[in-house]
């Protein structure tokens, strides 16, 4: 008896020991066992108390009055799916008739006191349908990113949500983001987690950093151009917008229009090429958008309307020549100038960093959710790195990116440095490299040879 209270209080020690240093060990050994038990058990009730059941059907009762049994208690949703993750549950319920997702999503804080979870979250799958997410933990205290994550071209994992679950960055799907954040928020770590993962792909990037390119600097390597002043990011960006008139016209001349050719074939944009004709994408990484804004002379604000309507250009129409804006700032709103604003329209991925003010988190999502804007400017300031994610659809998360040292982006860079594609019309533009790997890299022009 004596051997197993020691045993008991030994294992009963080391679960709070998991509890409060390895959050995520303790779920994955114990907590993911009394959780499970605790929803199955506690479910029925819980969901009675939370006002998730409807009364017994009319047939029903008429079965019971018949046949003398007592009267049918009230039905919570079907519980069609019930799987363990790493950071929570997940539980795939159909809804019964008279329920709606939304009465799901309102009881959410309920659900998660209930059932003594650290997060409850849910969303439509398909009608009648609805997928509840449940956290153990504070996923993004210490994010931890899984080991399997999807791989398709041009979809980066750059950061966890708070369900657990990762958050992607896809261009096909979201071709232009707006990335917001005051300063030491977690701006530059969130856009190292970007060209980290950008690295491998078959992908050229592009960066225009005013600040004398102490941010994108280090990474050159993996850059086909750079440019770290106003004049040349202008020029640079005129350049892209050449290539991108360029790349319409090969899409116009294989475009297959014939009428012996299939609707399917008929090519769009430049994922509808072949592979030996499809022009390699570009992602344009701009880190700080309000210096290619502000002027101070009449020739400075020629060089910004020239720059933000290069900008604007490459948003409207840049899409279907497989070129990508990430646009980075402090603030983002029409204190900059005109033209500000229909960029900012065309920006269809809003990330919001912690921010200074309630009206740099409504340049975010002003225009897109309410409830977005009381999430960001509630991001404490201990708590870099963790931003609010959504889209032009109204729906948003809070995420958080694993910290990624500078030295760490630096060596996945030099790694692929050798999928860094030379493009023609940027061929001025890309930094130039010594032989020597610790020799540095000198932010200018390269000589154009006739």
């Amino acid at each position: 008896m004596t051997a197993f209270t020691v045993a008991l209080v030994l294992v009963v020690a080391a679960a709070g020991l998991l509890r409060w240093r390895r959050p995520a060990w303790y779920w994955m050994t114990f907590g993911v066992t009394l959780a499970s038990l605790r929803v199955l058990v506690r479910y029925a009730s819980v969901m009675d108390a939370c006002g998730l059941t409807v009364p017994p059907s009319r047939w029903r009762l008429a079965l019971a009055r018949m046949t003398n049994r007592p009267v049918p208690e009230s039905r919570p949703p079907r519980i069609l799916r019930f799987r363990p993750t790493r950071t929570g549950l997940v539980l795939r319920l159909g809804l019964r008739p008279g329920q709606d997702a939304f009465d799901i999503a309102a009881a959410s804080d309920r659900l998660r006191h209930s059932f003594s979870m650290y997060g409850v979250t849910s969303r439509e799958v398909r009608s009648g349908v609805v997928e509840v997410r449940m956290t153990g933990y504070d996923v993004l205290k210490r994010v931890q990113m899984p080991a399997k994550v999807d791989t398709r071209p041009m979809l980066v994992p750059v950061a966890l949500r708070e369900d657990g679950s990762v958050h992607y960055r896809d261009y096909r799907a979201v071709p232009h983001a707006l990335t917001l954040g005051a300063t030491e928020s977690g701006k530059s770590v969130y856009q190292r987690n970007l060209v980290a993962g950008l690295a491998p792909m078959d992908v050229a990037l592009v960066g225009i950093d005013c600040k004398q390119g102490v941010e994108l600097f280090p990474l050159a390597r993996r850059f086909s151009a750079l440019a770290d002043d106003p004049d040349t990011a202008a020029e640079l960006l005129d350049a892209l917008v050449s290539r991108m008139e360029g790349v319409y016209q090969l899409i116009r001349a294989e475009q297959r229009i014939a009428a012996d050719v299939p609707d399917a074939e008929i090519a769009a944009d430049i994922w509808d090429l072949p592979d030996h004709l499809r022009p390699v994408p570009v992602v344009v990484l701009v880190d700080e958008v309000a210096e290619l804004a502000l002027f101070a002379s009449k020739e400075e604000e020629k060089r910004r309307d020239r720059i933000i309507t290069a900008l604007v250009r490459l948003a409207q129409l840049g899409r279907a020549a497989g070129i990508y804006l990430e646009i980075c700032g402090q603030r983002f709103g029409s204190e900059l100038g005109k033209g500000i604003t229909m960029l900012r329209a065309q920006l269809t991925g809003r990330t919001a960093h912690r921010v200074n003010d309630e009206t740099s988190a409504n340049m975010a999502f002003g225009d897109i959710s309410p409830d977005a804007v009381l999430a960001a400017i509630q991001i404490p300031a201990e708590l870099r790195g963790l931003a609010v994610a959504g889209d032009s659809t109204g729906g948003w998360h809070r995420i958080r990116a694993p910290h990624t040292s500078l030295r760490q982006a630096v060596n996945v860079c030099n790694r692929h440095a050798d999928r860094t594609p030379d493009l023609p019309e940027l061929a001025p533009f890309r930094p130039e490299l010594t032989s020597s790997s610790e020799a540095p890299v000198r932010l200018s022009k390269a000589p154009v040879t006739a």
